[in-house]
């Protein structure tokens, strides 16, 4: 299946409970080009639908972090780092996780400096939050790399271009900003503590529609994610399949996918987007949802080049040379985490039932070899996925290796959604 780290519920609890106390204490808060300087360009990979920014961390560690516009603020996940550089804490905090028992610890650390390698642009006196564990588990579920993330508040000084396709921010001084040109359209946002959120109108038949309210969030590696229980009319199609969307504190989050008609945001209209559908818990305080009914991720927005205002409460959008590409779904049934010291051992997580590799034999717990004639551990997770998005009726041959044996499975991919 797709992968979706559910980031969303960690970060919310936090935001949740933090918030006052992570209000940027100094007027030096963000990123700042030198003085005179009009525009910046900041180099980015784009890697398994990740938005990855390095940052070196107080003048010392190169880093790799989640660019993320659905964060409102930057966040350290790995605390090996911070404590190896004598980081102090200003306080901790503990909470519990979504599913109400398991405890969460995080701390909050002040004035960290925070620079692009190479380039004239610092973050002078940031204010973070820094959990105890990696709860997020970006490598296993994501098969990246990654530090944590880098909201994108830290940026919001300027007016700035994410250009997806040249995989490069560049950011303008907003004195010297000028209209982005041909083919960009403008429409307005709304901006609540540090995030942006958009209204677009959806059909899931020709004939049902209705508008909701998103989230844009850039460190979503899925297209489009709905919560069924904010809208009469969210509900997941007749053919949709049941779903781990993602791991969240204390067990799988559980959901739907499958596909939609069309999302229009401003003029610009997708087709038979994938989708996922969450219950959320509303028994639980919610107000940082801001009452909104989901969230589009980068792979919507990854078929634009996507320029923000957050103090305009703008952005504008043009579409790139991908944006009428079908989007593409598993058509095997697999969903895997990474492992290993390189990120290169493939461990099948969940079969979903009904499917060619669940028909074939293939169980939870089973580690991937080779595919056909290559070895899995010269791969990267997003080659595997993307292998399991082939044609229909495409044969894969695995070998696997399940209680110290290795097996052979082959199945055919075919259609899923």
């Amino acid at each position: 299946m797709d992968s979706y780290v559910m980031k969303n519920c960690i970060r919310g609890l936090l935001l949740l409970l933090l918030g006052c106390f992570c209000t940027p204490a100094s007027a030096q808060w963000g990123f700042l080009m030198p003085q005179g300087m009009r525009q910046l360009e900041i180099p980015f990979e784009y890697t398994n639908n990740f938005i990855i920014v390095t940052v070196t961390f107080n003048k010392t560690l190169p880093l790799k972090m989640i660019f993320d516009t659905g964060a409102e603020h930057t966040i350290l996940s790995k605390r090996e780092i911070s404590d190896a550089l004598y980081v102090r804490y200003d306080r901790e905090f503990r909470l519990t996780g979504a599913d109400l028992t398991t405890e969460m610890v995080a701390y909050l650390a002040r004035n960290i400096h925070l620079a692009i390698p190479g380039l004239p642009f610092i973050a002078p006196q940031e204010d973070i939050l820094v959990l105890q564990e990696d709860y997020f588990r970006f490598e296993a579920y994501a098969g990246v790399s990654v530090h944590g993330i880098l909201s994108a508040r830290a940026f919001s000084r300027y007016i700035f271009n994410i250009n997806y396709q040249k995989q490069v921010i560049t950011l303008y001084d907003r004195a010297n900003f000028r209209s982005p040109g041909t083919g960009f359209q403008q429409m307005p946002v709304e901006v609540f503590r540090n995030k942006l959120y958009l209204q677009a109108p959806i059909a899931f038949q020709v004939d049902t529609a209705t508008t909701v309210k998103l989230l844009l969030d850039t460190g979503a590696a899925l297209p489009l994610l709905l919560f069924s229980n904010t809208d009469p009319l969210l509900q997941a199609p007749k053919n949709a399949i049941p779903s781990n969307i993602a791991m969240g504190l204390g067990g799988y989050l559980e959901g739907f996918v499958g596909r939609i008609n069309s999302l229009a945001i401003g003029n610009f209209q997708q087709k038979s987007i994938v989708t996922y559908f969450q219950e959320i818990d509303t028994a639980q305080d919610l107000s940082y949802l801001n009452n909104r009914n989901g969230l589009v991720g980068n792979l919507v927005l990854h078929r634009f080049q996507v320029v923000i205002d957050y103090d305009g409460a703008r952005i504008w959008l043009k579409p790139a040379g991908n944006f009428r590409k079908r989007y593409a779904f598993d058509r095997s049934g697999l969903s895997l985490i990474a492992g290993g010291v390189t990120l290169h051992q493939f461990t099948v997580q969940l079969v979903a039932p009904n499917t060619p590799a669940a028909a074939a034999g293939v169980l939870p717990g089973d580690q991937i070899l080779r595919i056909g004639i290559t070895p899995a551990a010269i791969l990267e997770l997003a080659d595997i996925q993307q292998r399991f998005q082939k044609k229909v009726d495409k044969k894969i041959n695995l070998v696997l290796l399940r209680e110290g044996k290795k097996i052979k499975i082959s199945f055919r991919l075919r259609e899923l959604i």
